[in-house]
């Protein structure tokens, strides 16, 4: 499906997955008229498609849904609230006008090139996979070595087995989730080897995709070796020492024909520096205010192009609200510029958003850096939070109402997790 496309808009949001029409519909909620989603796929719904487990929408809509499913729902709120929708459309380049229009060139399966004007834009451009190279893996280059998404793909979409005896590397959830479903296909998974101490996935998955198949977990160990000519024909696995380095007196070899890769997600955002968008080191995404607006006026960030999320559920949540901000953009509206900088402290790795304004209730995504348990959440002196635990691997999720924020005083707000205080009941400090 093409859809329509014309040449002006009150909104622009690139990318047509999960964030890109929970980002839509909040615009369209906020008022504004012209909506398009540009997505380079031949279908909206992003990875939604090949994701046909079950687990989504628990959050969102308290039932519980497969990728398909849920993809489907918003493709028809999307179809509703008279949203343009064209797909087969690559976008090469956005550029800003000395009155600040957003001019998007796009790369049109039926128009050819052709450019698109709107006030205000949305990047949900999502992630992609890290490969082999990003970690270097030494040994041969033989077929049999794929990104979990991608044995995800070919098997969920395609109908093709990737290999009989499968060993993974990397714990993330797409890892564990495929481990499953190629023991329901009937291959052979030998393992699935993780470097850190800790899994990379949501608990729920290592139980339910690994122990309930006695598919074993192989923490502090990494494929130190790929063998094999023409085929993968077995790899070298080898425990890591403090520095992550391969103990190579332990290792050992381990038959298999087919190595999965699930070493984590790198935020789309090509688009976002060409614009000289201001960008976050540690997630790989865009700064953004309490607003999820960038550091270019009028441009807004959502979903895994600005952050890596655990559950669907969360960007839809996180993009209607920049959808929402975008049209107000488009309107006219001018919120109050943030006036408290977010500060990630000890055991906290990121936080979104990085400014706050006392103006609204926030919503604070972060995660933690190593696992803690039992803990506590402290922000300033403002408020703390006790935790039965938390882990690298699942996002925390914080709610600061503007009552907090109306008392602080300063100009910068610093978050920590640290143990909890046995014996000490917790609240607004």
């Amino acid at each position: 499906m093409l859809g329509r496309m014309e040449s002006k808009y009150d909104v622009v949001v690139v990318g047509g997955g999960p964030a890109g029409m929970g980002a839509a519909l909040g615009a369209r909620d906020s008022g504004a008229e012209r909506v398009l989603i540009l997505d380079r796929e031949e279908e909206a719904g992003g990875i939604l498609w090949q994701c046909i487990h079950s687990g989504f929408g628990l959050h969102y809509f308290r039932e519980e849904l497969t990728g398909p499913e849920y993809a489907q729902r918003f493709l028809e709120k999307v179809i509703d609230h008279d949203v343009d929708l064209a797909t087969s459309s690559y976008v090469s380049g956005i550029s800003v006008d000395s009155d600040g229009t957003k001019s998007v060139r796009v790369m049109n399966e039926q128009k050819g090139l052709v450019t698109v004007n709107t006030k205000s834009v949305v990047l949900s451009m999502g992630c992609r996979e890290r490969t082999r190279g990003s970690i270097r893996i030494p040994g041969t280059r033989p077929s049999g070595i794929l990104a979990a998404g991608l044995a995800q793909k070919l098997v969920n979409l395609n109908g093709y087995l990737p290999g009989k005896r499968v060993a993974i590397l990397g714990s993330g959830d797409i890892g564990l989730i495929m481990a499953r479903r190629l023991v329901l296909e009937g291959c052979e998974v030998v393992g699935v080897f993780e470097i850190m101490p800790y899994s990379n996935g949501l608990s729920r998955n290592i139980v339910q995709c690994l122990d309930d198949f006695d598919i074993p977990l192989h923490l502090s160990t990494t494929v130190a070796y790929i063998h094999g000519r023409d085929r993968v024909e077995k790899i070298t696995v080898a425990p890591v020492d403090k520095y992550l380095k391969p103990v190579m007196d332990q290792a050992r070899d381990i038959t298999c024909d087919t190595l999965l890769l699930s070493i984590g997600l790198i935020p789309e955002n090509e688009l976002s520096l060409s614009l000289g968008i201001q960008m976050d080191v540690i997630t790989g995404g865009p700064r953004v205010s309490s607003t999820l607006e960038t550091s270019m006026p009028g441009v807004f960030a959502s979903g895994n192009v600005l952050h890596v999320h655990d559950l669907v559920d969360f960007v839809t949540r996180e993009s209607m609200l920049a959808g929402q901000f975008s049209g107000e953009w488009a309107q006219g509206v001018r919120r109050p510029e943030d006036n408290i900088r977010l500060l990630p402290g000890d055991n906290v790795r990121y936080c979104i958003p990085h400014t706050l304004s006392p103006e609204r209730e926030h919503t604070i995504y972060m995660r933690c850096k190593e696992a803690m348990k039992p803990c506590r959440i402290r922000v300033g002196n403002l408020m703390e939070k006790k935790l039965r635990f938390v882990v690298p691997a699942e996002m925390i999720i914080l709610k600061i109402k503007p009552d907090l924020l109306d008392k602080f005083p300063g100009d910068s707000l610093r978050i920590d997790i640290l143990p909890a205080e046995k014996g000490k009941r917790h609240g607004k400090g």
